[in-house]
């Protein structure tokens, strides 16, 4: 696994969403790495302060083009994930 491939698949990770042979890559990645580690740590708390600051936020406050990107950036990198994982899965590495 690379560092990119941290970067790529961070939110999956975070979310519990990776293979089981996935996550043991990315955590031995992590064991390995401090840049990746502390990228990782910066991810958790930037993602704490963004829950923290529209705690008081009622649904509606939120631009619907904030989430319309949100979403489609998370969209898309769920399919870049799936189609590395059926490039994997095709070259018979799993």
């Amino acid at each position: 696994m690379t560092c990119q491939d941290v970067i790529d698949f961070l939110m999956d990770y975070e979310d519990g969403a990776l293979t089981p042979t996935e996550r043991e890559r990315f955590n031995a990645h992590l064991s390995v790495c401090p840049p990746c580690t502390r990228y990782l740590d910066s991810y958790r708390k930037t993602i704490a302060l963004g829950k923290g600051a529209m705690r008081d936020k009622e649904p509606g406050d939120i631009p619907q083009e904030l989430i319309r990107a949100v979403l489609s950036s998370r969209d898309s990198a769920k399919g870049d994930r799936e189609g590395a994982k059926e490039r994997e899965e095709s070259s018979g590495k799993t």
